[in-house]
């Protein structure tokens, strides 16, 4: 809502130093969002005068038309000759007033004016245009011609209003009376603690059986409608400069006499009307919920197809207006054509006003339907002030008999639907309870009644709210608006008290630790959106059957190629990777947490909640019962350089064995038992796939999988060579961890190494032969790390050998040589009978 500082004074008597940042600055207090302070005509500089065209000489040979003017500008040029100007625009003619600027002026962006020569001619200023002088488009795109009532000479820059300061205020759903210059005023007001000149104050003759005839089928979508005629107007009549420069400075683009005249009204009080051509109309207007599949054109020319829910106007004829949201090209109001061999001017002469209150919900459902976003829609979505209906409506009337000499007939038609102001109960100490500090009764029924509500009651307060304010609806509103007044500037900062013993959850400590894990060793978090298209299930390789594939549907998606909830991260995260590595990123390490969604083999379908009512136990339970499991997962990615090459070595690619360590170490986070075995899944390489299993109940259970990716979902995806990617699931790897890890007792005995190499068949896994090493060596050992891995002709064909450091130590005194050769002894025996290992050169 843009509204202008000049205007806004016509209401409230702001003090007369008062800047329209100064105005700002207590709107904001006030609880509204003020964007911006506009400073109109700024660095604008006269002299810029009404000047009066003598003469127009066309100037032949050049690409575009020029002309060759006089202009007398009266006493302003300090001679009182005429001014020679050259001109491009061919909008006016000889003995039009038009704006002239002189040498020595600046137009706004420092636009300095001097006489200059141009097209053979020396032009002595510039005959000026409304986006020359920063008016904002009239419509026109060319030469301002002024009425011809104006004296030459006259100070344009005071006649065309054009220094002030425009306030843009973003109006919020609940703050609808703002989008009116009286709604605002009322907010100055109370800021300012000054008297209110409420504009919708206006004599209303009270309805008779006479007015136009007008029939409402559903008193729920309007429950009241006011119709005015006016007859004979001018149809020659134009808007006076003062009307179109507060639209222009509100917005608005100015049209004709009547349509501006109902914007102007809207603007001033809030309320929403439409002039219809009585001529054009054919019988009563009536209100009515539209045909399933009518056709209607609005004043756009756009032909559209109507809803049973949305809300027209009718004549006997059919449709003429979309209720609230705009009118019919039917009934629209005509231009004035002059006929060129008579000279005589046919237009509207005749009008009908409607003012009306439409119910706001119907109006937001057919905007947003249509997408039809118009200023009418908006102020009736937020809510507009029923009573001002026929208060808009005589305003209106008033206007167009002023300046277009019209005449307004007797007849007032006024339909309105039962209904009883809104009442709220309260506690006078509600506010300070809601605030946390003390105001008193006098202060909360004071600040009440300055939003124009009517309180009644001591301790106990009943409440009647105004009608202009459908977003107060209950006490904590009333409270709102009590601690607004008063200033939320003004309410104590005081930091909530935590109960002791209260936290985070395991769960949520799980996940920290696993963010910081995975932080500390090298990767970034990425986060994704939770949806994606089922074609990415084709991209990973995923069998018709996988249970990945069975994903939620959204009704309503945010975009149609993503219509579905994730069951895995990896897209998201593998299209993270894929755009840095685009953009030159190429050495990247990425990772997720996130819940999943899985639909289970009976996907449920999730009820319609009602939003007239809080909804019922039952109701809730169905939703819930309707939820998809949705468990949370780890993923990383991995591709490039995993270590740089640099003076300090070599470096070396990310591979498989990265996306593996990542699974183990949220394993030892969780204090969980990772079980690494070699499998074959989905998008990983069938040679390069890691399987991750833990024991749940007593039986093992897979997690999920890390490794390399498939080359053919590499190039299906457009990834980086040899990414590499791991996923699991972390909740059913925090269930394998039991009691929270306690931390081992360090001894202070001196470490025992022993170093093995075992011979073991290629198709036996390093894991399973460490297994057996590990419960082969008993309690002594304290770590067991495989260094190296070797094939060749010395170990023999079908063969490879796998070398391990072990290093045992004891908690209670120094081992011996002999303790710790046993233990390796034995380790390396259970090796041997369980995985064929043995010792290399033995």
């Amino acid at each position: 809502m843009r509204v202008p500082l000049s205007w806004l004074r016509e209401y409230v008597d702001l003090p007369a130093g008062e800047t329209g940042r100064d105005v700002a600055a207590k709107l904001v207090d006030a609880g509204l969002e003020v964007e911006t302070v506009e400073q109109l005509g700024g660095g604008l500089t006269g002299p810029l005068v009404v000047g009066q065209v003598l003469t127009i000489e066309e100037l032949e040979g050049f690409r575009k038309p020029i002309r060759f003017c006089t202009v007398d500008v009266g006493r302003a040029n300090g001679t009182g000759e005429p001014q020679e100007i050259v001109c491009g625009a061919r909008n006016f003619s000889v003995g039009d007033k038009v704006v002239v600027v002189l040498p020595g002026a600046v137009l706004p962006g420092d636009f300095a004016i001097a006489s200059r020569k141009t097209y053979g001619k020396t032009s002595h200023g510039m005959i000026c245009s409304g986006e020359e002088l920063g008016m904002g488009d009239d419509g026109t795109h060319g030469i301002i011609v002024l009425p011809p009532e104006h004296e030459v000479g006259t100070d344009a820059i005071e006649l065309l209003q054009l220094v002030d300061e425009v306030l843009d205020i973003d109006i919020t759903p609940d703050r609808g009376y703002c989008m009116s210059l009286r709604g605002v005023a009322r907010e100055a007001a109370t800021a300012y603690g000054l008297p209110l000149r409420d504009p919708a104050l206006l004599d209303v003759p009270a309805p008779n059986s006479y007015g136009y005839l007008v029939k409402v089928e559903d008193p729920a979508g309007c429950d009241r409608f006011t119709a005015r005629t006016v007859t004979g107007l001018d149809p020659e009549a134009r808007s006076p400069i003062w009307l179109t420069r507060r639209l222009q400075k509100a917005g608005m683009r100015p049209i004709s006499l009547a349509v501006d005249v109902t914007n102007y009204v809207m603007l001033e009080l809030g309320q929403p009307l439409h002039a219809y051509d009585r001529s054009r109309l054919d019988g009563a207007i009536g209100v009515r919920r539209a045909e399933q599949g009518e056709e209607f054109t609005t004043l756009d020319g756009v032909k559209r197809i109507l809803d049973a829910e949305d809300l027209v106007i009718t004549d006997s004829s059919g449709p003429i207006g979309l209720a609230g949201v705009m009118g019919g090209a039917n009934t629209e109001i005509a231009d004035s054509v002059t006929d060129p061999e008579t000279g005589q001017v046919t237009g509207t002469t005749d009008v009908v006003i409607e003012a009306a209150h439409f119910d706001s919900v119907s109006i937001s459902r057919t905007a947003r339907r249509l997408k039809l976003s118009s200023e009418a829609s908006k102020r009736f979505e937020r809510g507009v002030d029923p009573l001002a209906a026929a208060a808009a409506a005589q305003r209106t009337v008033d206007l167009l008999v002023l300046l277009a000499g019209g005449t307004a007939e007797a007849g007032v038609t006024e339909l309105i639907a039962p209904g009883a102001p809104r009442t709220i109960a309260m506690s006078a100490n509600h506010p300070d309870r809601v605030a946390g500090m003390e105001y008193g009764r006098e202060t909360v029924v004071r600040r009440l009644q300055e939003i124009g509500c009517d309180v009644y009651g001591q301790d106990e307060l009943v409440v009647t709210v105004p009608s202009w304010r459908p977003d107060l609806a209950e006490p904590n509103d009333l409270a709102e608006e009590v601690i607004r007044l008063e200033g939320y500037a003004n309410l104590p900062s005081t930091l909530p008290q935590v109960p002791s013993g209260r936290g985070l959850t395991a769960r949520q400590q799980l996940h920290r630790r696993v963010g910081r894990a995975l932080a500390g060793a090298g990767y970034v978090e990425a986060l994704s959106y939770p949806f994606l298209g089922e074609g990415v299930f084709d991209q990973l390789q995923l069998s018709a059957h996988d249970a990945t594939r069975q994903v939620v549907r959204l009704v309503n998606p945010i975009s149609d190629e993503e219509p579905a909830l994730r069951t895995t991260l990896l897209p998201g995260l593998l299209g993270a990777l894929r755009r840095n590595d685009s953009r030159g990123s190429h050495d990247l390490a990425l990772f997720e947490t996130g819940s999943v969604f899985r639909a289970g083999n009976q996907p449920g379908v999730a009820v319609r909640l009602p939003a007239d009512r809080r909804p019922t136990d039952e109701e809730i339970a169905t939703l819930d019962a309707a939820l998809p499991a949705q468990p949370r997962y780890a993923a990383v990615v991995l591709a490039g350089a995993r270590e740089q090459a640099g003076w300090w070595g070599k470096g070396r690619p990310a591979d498989w064995a990265d996306a593996v360590q990542a699974a183990r170490s949220l394993a030892v986070e969780a204090g969980a038992e990772l079980v690494v075995r070699q499998g074959q899944y989905g998008p990983w390489h069938p040679g390069r796939c890691a399987e991750l299993l833990v024991t749940l109940d007593g039986v093992e259970t897979v997690i999920g999988h890390a490794g390399e990716l498939h080359p053919r979902v590499v190039k299906a995806m457009g990834l980086p060579a040899r990414t590499s990617a791991m996923e699991l699931d972390l909740d059913r790897l925090a269930a394998a961890g039991g009691e929270p890890v306690r931390a081992p007792r360090i001894s202070t005995f001196p470490v025992a190494t022993q170093d093995v190499a075992l011979i073991v068949d290629t198709t036996v896994a390093a894991t399973a032969v460490e297994a057996a090493l590990r419960a082969g060596a008993g309690e002594l050992l304290e770590s067991l790390r495989l260094f190296d891995v070797f094939t060749g002709e010395q170990v023999g064909e079908g063969k490879k050998s796998l070398a391990y450091a072990l290093r045992f130590r004891a908690a209670d005194r120094t081992l011996t040589a002999e303790e710790s050769t046993a233990a390796r002894d034995a380790a390396v025996a259970l090796a041997g009978e369980r995985t064929g290992a043995v010792l290399r050169g033995a």
